[in-house]
């Protein structure tokens, strides 16, 4: 079974910065996207960032030219660097990881949590 690890997520000051960092404990062929989504609780999960195997990326809204998505293919490895975090960006941040053979298929890690204090 694959997993995808999620390191990185911690406890930061207002302005600081993160990196988190996620890797497959198994290699996973035909990636067409890999992604970051967060959740606070009681709210839907929503995507902070996501990249392409074409390497075209997307961002929220509310993390954008603060947050960069990077990915290593090979070793089916995702990072988002996290500036200027504020409080708002206190969530569970999931790592995502498609695959298409024939038809799409999801996995998704257990989360880490970031938790920015003013």
């Amino acid at each position: 079974q694959v997993q995808l690890v999620e390191s990185g997520g911690g406890l930061v000051q207002a302005g600081g910065s993160l990196r988190l960092s996620c890797a497959a404990s198994r290699r996973i062929f035909s990636i067409s996207a890999m992604g970051w989504y967060r959740q606070v609780p009681g709210k839907q999960r929503e995507l902070v960032a996501r990249i392409t195997s074409g390497s075209s990326t997307n961002y929220a809204d509310s993390v954008k030219c603060r947050f960069t998505i990077s990915s290593d293919t090979a070793t089916n490895t995702v990072y988002l660097h996290m500036n200027s975090l504020n409080p708002e960006a206190t969530a569970v941040y999931y790592c995502n990881v498609e695959s298409r053979v024939g038809v799409t298929r999801t996995y998704w890690g257990q989360g880490t949590q970031v938790t920015v204090s003013s």
